[in-house]
């Protein structure tokens, strides 16, 4: 896989079934602590209501980690479904706090499993997704009165100029996805008559 889905922003919403309360709220992490850092914070915020429900996925595909919590609600219907709405919408990266506020009537097994997912999915629609791709990024020296006119032909037929640094010569760094590094290496030897070489300097996953 050279892309997924993420969250484009955090984002809460909120919904309500028979006087309870489920508040949604779906955050952006990097790695397991910083989702599990979300999860206390928001159980520290909200310490009057009665569950914080939690699932996450972290990581590209295909193996992306995940978990799920019920946090005393019966066992598969808060947890579970909030997992299976992000797998849905096939996003990662990404935690959902359902915060549930007792309305005195009891739901049963079945709309609590509808409630927690519809609270994930109300709070999926707030926040949006962006893509993520994966990135190869390469470097390519070129003399100082050469650099802006191959960074400027570079950037006109689709690459992406991650930064240039300037010393004895100017180095940009280009990133392109897996599928387009041939294509990147012809550019290259185009604009710079064949005296620029490209050096592979890593890969990494980048938003857009």
């Amino acid at each position: 896989m050279s892309s997924y889905l993420t969250l484009a922003r955090d984002a809460e919403a909120e919904i309500e079934v028979k006087r309870s309360r489920f508040l949604a709220t779906l955050v952006r992490v990097e790695d397991e602590a910083a989702a599990r850092a979300v999860v206390e914070r928001l159980r520290s915020a909200h310490w009057d209501a009665r569950h914080h429900c939690t699932a996450f996925v972290l990581g590209p595909p295909p193996v992306p980690v995940e978990r799920s919590s019920d946090d005393g609600e019966p066992a598969g219907t808060a947890g579970a479904p909030m997992l299976e709405v992000l797998r849905g919408a096939g996003v990662s990266d990404t935690v959902a706090v359902v915060t549930r506020w007792f309305g005195g009537t009891l739901l049963g097994a079945g709309g609590l499993v509808r409630a927690y997912g519809d609270a994930v999915r109300a709070g999926l629609d707030a926040a949006g997704t962006l893509r993520r791709s994966l990135v190869r990024e390469h470097t390519l020296e070129v003399s100082h009165a050469d650099a802006g006119r191959v960074e400027t032909e570079l950037r006109t037929r689709g690459i992406t100029v991650l930064g240039t640094s300037y010393a004895a010569r100017a180095t940009l760094l280009l990133g392109v996805p897996p599928d387009g590094v041939e294509r990147l290496h012809a550019l290259v030897a185009e604009l710079t008559a064949g005296r620029g070489e490209l050096q592979p300097a890593g890969e990494r996953w980048a938003d857009g």
